[in-house]
């Protein structure tokens, strides 16, 4: 048989084959949609696991990740570590004496009565009005009911915020904040060009050296003199030479930061240098507050310092999405801080202290 001749059987066996083909699939109906699309094999290999609620989700999550990572800082909640912070005053009159009443309550919503004892005190309250104006450090009375109070006149009409800092015995340490609003007309500070690190509380003057790192310890130096010569008696107040609360500029959130050292450990000076290791979240602008005691008296100097971008922190910029590269480089160097401005902050000096 010639090559044609052969091309031509072959051609008619291959139309016999696929003609039966066809002719016994339609006689015994499609096969099913479900075991053409995806064999079994693989179909358990895309069943869902076990866990997918939300719960076991977030048990997972917490196994995987460690308590702590990426969490919020403190001070943007009235509940945390399974407490929260219950006002019973929620409103106070401006320039008029009143009186601020909470409760901390546990997971079931009992109040919380045992505390320990942190830098002299069971709890530290700060009230701060949420244009960073108006500071106060007090220390509220706890009743046997669990009932806090402490006297409090706002100076002037705003929200305030106002933060209950505090160690419940057998639990971490905690930080909790909620509003108090004072009716009236509100007369906001402006906001300020520039840091701030240098502060005039009566005839003394304070200045802040040291420069903030975002997501790394970084070490600031409050300096503290009097008509210009240097203070080296201060006085410890709550157990230290100084205080020191900062405030994230926008949403507040609190960081709360003791001097290294302590009064009497043999190696501490009192002045005119106190020194903090202090940890901001992210770079931006914070208000720092320094509280120190000097002449059996309570002074607060307030400063505005801008923290720099860490080197696992980039910027964000304005827009709020940090920018992308435009090609894989090395990151740029963060600018140097401006100067320090001899102007103190506007509306600083003498602040109100409960005992």
């Amino acid at each position: 048989m010639n090559a044609a001749g052969k091309l031509s059987v072959f051609g008619l066996a291959l139309g016999l084959v696929f003609g039966g083909g066809w002719a016994i699939g339609h006689i015994a109906g499609p096969l099913d949609a479900s075991a053409e699309s995806e064999p079994a094999e693989h179909a358990e290999l895309t069943e869902p696991t076990e866990l997918t609620e939300p719960a076991e989700l977030a048990e997972a999550a917490e196994v995987a990740e460690p308590a702590g990572v990426d969490a919020a800082p403190p001070g943007l909640a009235a509940v945390q570590n399974g407490y929260a912070l219950v006002p019973e005053t929620g409103q106070l009159d401006a320039g008029t004496a009143g009186e601020y009443r909470f409760r901390i309550t546990d997971g079931a919503g009992s109040a919380v009565t045992r505390f320990e004892i942190e830098h002299d005190k069971l709890l530290h309250l700060i009230v701060v009005r949420r244009d960073g104006a108006h500071f106060r450090h007090v220390h509220p009375e706890l009743a046997a009911d669990g009932t806090w109070s402490v006297p409090l006149t706002p100076p002037a009409a705003g929200v305030y915020r106002v933060f209950a800092d505090f160690l419940p015995e057998g639990g971490p340490k905690t930080i909790l904040a909620a509003d108090l609003q004072v009716p009236g007309d509100f007369r906001p500070v402006s906001e300020q060009a520039g840091e701030h690190r240098t502060a005039t509380v009566a005839d003394y003057q304070v200045r802040l050296d040291g420069n903030l790192t975002a997501g790394t310890s970084s070490t600031v130096h409050a300096v503290v003199t009097r008509n210009g010569l240097p203070v080296t008696d201060l006085q410890p107040y709550l157990d230290a030479y100084g205080h020191l609360v900062a405030l994230r500029g926008g949403d507040l959130a609190y960081l709360h930061v003791h001097p290294e050292g302590e009064p009497g450990d043999g190696h501490t000076p009192a002045g005119p240098r106190v020194t903090f290791a202090i940890e901001v979240p992210t770079p931006g602008r914070y208000r720092l507050y320094l509280d120190f005691q000097h002449g059996d008296r309570v002074h607060t100097a307030e400063f505005v310092v801008d923290a720099r971008p860490g080197a696992s922190a980039p910027p964000t910029p304005a827009g709020g999405e940090p920018s992308e590269p435009s090609e894989p480089s090395e990151p740029s160097e963060p600018s140097e801080p401006s100067e320090p401005s001899e102007q103190g902050v506007p509306g600083q000096g003498e602040h109100g202290h409960g005992g």
